[in-house]
């Protein structure tokens, strides 16, 4: 998602910025963001917060089966369940 339309930023281009451990003010300065219009000034603070240095894995869930959500892994025939008794 485009956060900054006047310098076309997005979302993930913020947020790995955050996630190298810059915060809002490097960010800011590293690739314009909030420096024109400032519409996007508050959005841009919400991406940097959710995904700052110190929680790198912000939002990422992890799978409760390990072949879960992975298409390219399809489940093999051999690890069906066996019938029960």
């Amino acid at each position: 998602m485009i956060v900054c339309v006047c310098r076309r930023i997005s979302d993930r281009e913020i947020a790995r910025h955050a996630r190298a451990g810059l915060g809002f003010d490097e960010i800011q300065f590293e690739l314009g963001v909030a420096t024109q219009c400032g519409q996007c000034e508050g959005c841009a603070r919400d991406v940097v917060a959710q995904c700052n240095g110190s929680c790198p894995t912000a939002h990422i869930k992890l799978a409760t089966n390990p072949l879960e959500g992975s298409a390219w892994n399809p489940p093999s025939p051999f690890l069906q369940a066996s019938p029960a008794v």
